[in-house]
């Protein structure tokens, strides 16, 4: 690429975009410290992640300019738990500076920045960890400063003690290139990068991290790699003194393998050839590369390995035991696995169930009784996620997800840990996307029987994005073909006739024809019998529910995206009252809205969390919702009519539940864009005095057939 001398004064670092900072707010672990190391006028950026117990520090180098930090996004968590760990933006990214002129970018100024940090940061000495660029500062940092450096961790290692790749084309970047031309060099640079199938979300982050800097900066970084020579290298690396393990891909497209097989020679190190992995397998194959980090610093840190548990009980002599994932998003999940545990634990009456679980999920299983695994504390929030991704009345769920993948893989990494450590017999996971996903990626984790549990399979498109949701659909159905043993039981919570008859995507197979070959059925699990229409009545009674009273129940699930949907309903409110006098409207704001939030109306009931939600669904007179599955099949296996608002651009509540609903003839669909206060009044009345609804009946044994199967596995 064509490269060019900038002129020589620092620039301040560009500020996050308003889209950037709400997913630096979902974050899977925030650090505890930050802060600024200034060195001759220019800033670094660091964050610090302390640990309660542990002093050993992990120092997570900066690679190339064109990222930031955040590309160790999927080590920090995981690594933080076990390790103090400190990290720093690379000048020229991030929240660093960017001063003018290759010099700036030379290595020696990226050694002297890494130990400005350490000293900024209070720490004496650290293991080592680098990215291509950043794995050759570690080398130099490591024989310039051996006092500080306890081991050097490199990453498909930029060395030049090896030849770079021959006939490489690469697009031309100049200092005054336009957007489009730099986001042309981005697209190739990150594709190179990322090699491996189904990376559009990791090739998607390069390029919005890339776009934190401007391309007359990263031609004085790129100008700034051509120091050290070859020989000044070779000596380098002959003076590392520590411990020293390279992992390198050998389908990187970046840096070729030989390179970094030759840093581990010339320093003695262990080299660890990471068979069809490209540049970042930090970032494509984050659990193997974690496991393997985590060893090797506390190798080179001096720590013991963990000691072995206190008690072993031989295997005559042991309780089964199972360990239970249950999604947080929304409290479906938990009400139909807690019935089916109740269903395994009739079968199986010295079963243990430990429950891996988050808030909202927590509540449910506190209110049973079930016991939660100390654990879960450490878990990332991922309703947390989901409601920062939300605007008014609007999720865009699949893009949602995708944004998720470093809550998914601290998660799996915790996970991983508690069930190595609990001897289980059995894994269950209620779209645990992480654990799913992770052990098909890494089979050679799985230790126990395992379930999966789902109440739909095949993102769908929503506008123009088609290719991304088929590019992970196809990805899906890889993995399962590719290794059908992850799965033991694979239970969809439903019949064949609920799965959408859509494809996956272009040229791929027909959703429910796949599912039917890969599934099997319980039918749908509401952990509940209906109640009879001669004893609803007494169930109003007992509710505390007026006899001439006609009751709607406002009620957007478990999750905090529903608070537009709830303020819009008490704006009917008035009108509905005034069309329909004996009205009495309860809004339920669930676990994570606060009641006090809502507006405040003459004669509205408005409650927080109410635990038996479905005994009211059964007795109300019609209700107002989302379009969540578990409660819309609620309200229609007790005949009640509804109102369903879906979220716009949640293709799960737009494509997989209006199917399931359309076939069994529940609920009336209203749009949240076009149907205001008048409109949702005027509804009110016509719904209610529809009364009871003639839809078809939902089984009540599907929890009992689900336990059956898994219980087979016992």
């Amino acid at each position: 690429m064509t490269v060019a001398p900038s002129p020589s004064p620092v620039v301040p670092p560009a500020a996050p975009a308003s889209g950037q900072r709400a997913r630096e707010q979902s974050r899977a672990r925030h650090p505890d410290r930050v802060g600024f190391a200034e060195r001759d006028g220019v800033r670094s950026s660091y964050e610090v992640y302390e640990h309660a117990t542990c002093e050993a520090t992990i120092l997570l180098m900066p690679a190339w300019s064109i990222v930031h930090s955040r590309h160790w996004k999927a080590q920090i968590p995981y690594l933080a738990r076990h390790f103090r760990v400190v990290t720093f933006d690379g000048r020229g990214n991030g929240r660093s500076d960017r001063p003018r002129g290759a010099d700036a970018y030379a290595a020696r100024e990226y050694v002297a920045d890494a130990i400005a940090v350490l000293d900024a940061t209070a720490t004496e000495t650290a293991v080592v960890v680098g990215l291509s660029a950043g794995a050759r500062w570690g080398t130099l940092l490591a024989a310039e400063h051996p006092d500080r450096v306890l081991g050097l961790a490199a990453i498909a290692p930029a060395v030049p003690l090896a030849p770079d790749h021959a006939g490489q084309e690469w697009r031309e970047l100049r200092p005054d290139s336009t957007p489009e031309e730099y986001l042309s060099f981005l697209e190739q640079f990150f594709g190179r990068m990322f090699a491996e199938p189904h990376s559009t979300k990791q090739i998607e982050d390069g390029i919005s991290w890339a776009l934190r800097t401007d391309p007359a900066t990263l031609v004085d970084t790129a100008l700034g790699l051509r120091t050290p020579s070859e020989a000044r290298m070779r000596d380098a690396a002959a003076r590392v003194r520590c411990p020293v393990l390279v992992l390198h891909g050998d389908r990187d497209e970046i840096r070729p393998h030989a390179q970094g097989a030759e840093l581990a020679r010339a320093t003695g190190g262990t080299l660890v050839t990471l068979e069809g992995s490209g540049h970042g397998p930090h970032v494509r194959d984050p659990v193997r590369v974690n496991l393997l980090l985590r060893e090797f610093c506390a190798r080179a840190a001096g720590l013991a390995p963990p000691s072995p548990a206190g008690t072993w009980t031989r295997v005559p002599s042991r309780r089964r035991r199972a360990l239970f994932v249950s999604s947080p998003i929304g409290l479906g999940h938990a009400r139909r696995d807690v019935a089916i545990a109740r269903e395994l634990r009739a079968l199986h009456p010295d079963l243990e169930i430990d429950w891996l679980a988050q808030d909202p999920v927590t509540r449910v299983l506190a209110a049973e009784g079930e016991r939660v695994h100390p654990a879960s504390a450490h878990l990332a929030s991922e309703s947390s996620h989901i409601e920062s991704e939300s605007g008014e009345h609007d999720l865009h769920c699949f893009q949602a997800f995708r944004r998720m993948d470093e809550i998914l893989v601290a998660n799996f990494m915790l996970f991983d840990e508690v069930a190595r450590e609990g001897a289980y017999d059995l894994w269950i996971g209620d779209e645990a996307w992480e654990v799913d996903h992770f052990l098909h990626d890494n089979p050679e984790r799985k230790r126990a029987a395992y379930v999966w549990l789902t109440d739909f399979v095949g993102w769908l498109p929503v506008a123009d994005e088609g290719a991304l949701t088929g590019d992970y659909n196809l990805e899906m159905i890889e993995q399962v073909e590719r290794a059908p043993r992850v799965r033991d039981r694979a239970l969809f919570v439903g019949n064949p006739e609920d799965v959408v008859p859509d494809r996956f995507g272009a040229g791929l197979p027909e959703i429910r024809a796949w599912t039917e070959k890969h599934y099997d059925f319980p039918g749908y699990v509401s952990g509940f019998d209906p109640v009879a229409p001669g004893d609803r009545e007494r169930l109003r009674t007992e509710l505390g529910y007026k006899t001439h009273e006609k009751v709607c129940v406002v009620t957007v699930g478990g999750s905090g995206v529903g608070g537009a949907l709830l303020a819009r309903a008490i704006a009917a409110f008035p009108e509905a009252k005034r069309r329909v006098p004996e009205l009495r409207m309860v809004v339920v704001a669930g676990p994570r809205i606060d009641p006090a939030s809502l507006p405040d109306a003459d004669g509205l009931d408005v409650r927080a969390y109410v635990h038996d939600l479905y005994r009211h669904l059964a007795a109300c007179d019609l209700a107002v919702v989302q379009g969540g599955l578990t409660t819309a099949m609620e309200l229609t296996a007790h005949k009640r009519p509804f109102l369903c608002f879906p979220l716009k651009h949640h293709f799960e509540q737009s494509f997989h539940v209006r199917h399931r609903l359309e076939r069994y003839g529940g609920g009336t669909y209203m749009d949240y864009e076009t149907d205001g206060p008048a409109a949702i009044a005027a509804a009110i009345e016509r719904e209610i005095a529809r009364g009871a609804v003639d839809c078809a009946d939902v089984e009540t044994d599907g929890a009992a057939r689900a336990a059956a199967a898994i219980a087979e596995l016992l």
